[in-house]
């Protein structure tokens, strides 16, 4: 009985150290999974930041488009009156 015993408490024990080494390898590989987290989500944060400098430079852009773009119109409106009166003048 004494030996029963013995065996029963040996076997309590390796299946404790089976347990505790399958914890450990489950722990290993969530702190990987873990890992790999991190690594997206700081790539996710890069490219968030890097949309958002190219939505503030097309923003720019395009203000500096609708700033300019009257200037533009009234260049092409003198020109256009330049080459008329340019046309004018030839075929008189």
């Amino acid at each position: 009985q004494f030996e029963q015993i013995t065996r029963l408490l040996e076997e309590v024990r390796d299946n404790q150290k089976t347990q505790l080494e399958c914890q450990a390898e489950s722990q290993s590989i969530q702190k990987q999974q873990f890992q790999v987290f991190l690594e997206q989500q700081e790539k996710t944060q890069r490219i968030q930041d890097r949309a958002e400098a190219i939505q503030e430079k097309s923003a720019q852009i395009v203000n500096l488009a609708r700033r300019s773009f009257p200037f533009v119109l009234g260049a092409i409106v003198v020109l256009l009156a330049y080459v008329t009166w340019l046309l004018w003048r030839i075929l008189r």
